[in-house]
Formats: C-alpha cells, structure tokens, sequence
C-alpha cells in the first residue's frame, strides 16, 4: 500500500466511468422491466387457478434459488442466441437482470399487495366496484407505498449484483477494473476504486430513497 499509485486511477477514470453509466443504465432499465414482469409473475403467484400458480412459483424458485452468475451464462450463451440468432452483451445484460429481478420483484408485489387489510377489499366491493377497480384504485396504491423500502433494496442489489456481468465481457464498471489490473498487475487501485464507486452509489440511492419515503410519509399526514 505504500506505493499506491493515484496516476493509474487517474488515467482509468474515464473508463471507470463509462462503466459506471453503464452499470447505473442497465441495472435501471433491469429494475423497471423486472418490476412489470414482476407484478405478472405475482399475480400469477396469487391466483386460484393452479395452471397460472405453479408456473409462475416455479419462475420465482428457479430465480431465487439459483446464483445470478448461473443465471447470466445461460442466458448469454443459451436463451439470446435462440431469440437473435447471435450473443449479444448488452441484450443478455439486461434480459439476465430483468429476469433475475423479478422473481424477488415478484413476491416484493405479493407481500405488499397481501399486507393491505382484507376489509379494504370487502369494503370497495360492496359500495359495487368489481375485482380489477378495486386492485387498481384501492389496493395497489396502498402497496406500493409499502413497497418502496424493498424495492429500493431490490435495486441497490441490482446495482451491486451487476458486476458479475463482467464475467461476460459487459462494458461495465468491474469490467475496465479487471481491465486496469490485467494492464498494469495492480490490485488496490483498480478495486479500491470500484468499490469506492459502488459504494458512493448505493449510499446516494438509500439516502434518495430515504428522503422520498420521508417526503410521502409526510404528504399522507397532511
């Protein structure tokens, strides 16, 4: 440590950070995509009929019982040469977090959704609302407010979690780190650096998130 060098950080960081829009691009457009495709996969969690229940709990199982890094490889080199004919980086980078994002996005909805009081839904049918008016207009809004704490966990997962798409040569943050300590054989300043990034994300991300919560916490009391 005594010999750290702030000159290869400093030539890096331009890399560095077009990695990290990179990171902050996918894990967004995964976290949004993963969310509607989990409140499906939740729904279908929550229904009666069996044919819709058990896939999408197997879906769910699959996804959080499997490591992300598993799920990264199949994807790339299984599921994106099926659909384009061709691996592509980015589209495996994203469709492998989007999926992996909504098993856990999935039972974030069921849980927030099964936490409204039972009498709310009681109460919208009876003043004559059907089913879907009443999830859209009564249930739903009340969920989500709940919902917000775990999502924003779910995403500064996502953020940390997708580091492992280096392992597919995805030009994100860990990916020019690894390129630094292949070029110059120097292991602090490449992960030092990546860390100190992660963690400069994820720690603006929970104190937004933070003050969001505070923000609609407050509008509900007045």
């Amino acid at each position: 440590m005594s010999d750290f060098r702030i000159d290869i950080i400093l030539y890096y960081i331009p890399l560095l950070l077009k990695g990290t829009l990179l990171t902050i691009g996918v894990s967004i457009v995964s976290i949004l995509l993963g969310s509607v495709l989990g409140l499906i996969v939740g729904f279908g969690r929550m229904s009666r009929h069996a044919y819709l229940r058990l896939p999408a709990a197997c879906y769910i199982n699959f996804f959080r019982g499997t490591p992300l890094l598993v799920q990264i490889l199949l994807v790339h080199f299984g599921v994106v040469p099926l659909l384009i004919d061709r691996t592509d980086v980015l589209v495996a980078a994203i469709l492998s977090l989007t999926l992996n994002s909504a098993g856990y996005s999935a039972e974030i909805f069921r849980a927030g959704i099964q936490s409204v009081e039972k009498g709310q839904t009681e109460a919208a049918l009876s003043l004559g609302m059907n089913r879907r008016q009443t999830m859209r207009y009564i249930i739903l809004p009340q969920a989500i407010k709940r919902m917000i704490p775990a999502f924003g966990n779910e995403f500064i997962v996502l953020i940390k979690d997708s580091s492992l798409l280096t392992i597919i040569a995805a030009k994100e943050l860990m990916y020019y780190a690894n390129l630094m300590r292949g070029q110059y054989l120097r292991i602090w300043e490449p992960y030092l650096t990546a860390a100190l990034i992660y963690l400069i994300l994820t720690y603006s991300l929970s104190k937004l998130l933070g003050w969001w919560e505070r923000r609609m916490n407050q509008s509900e009391q007045h």
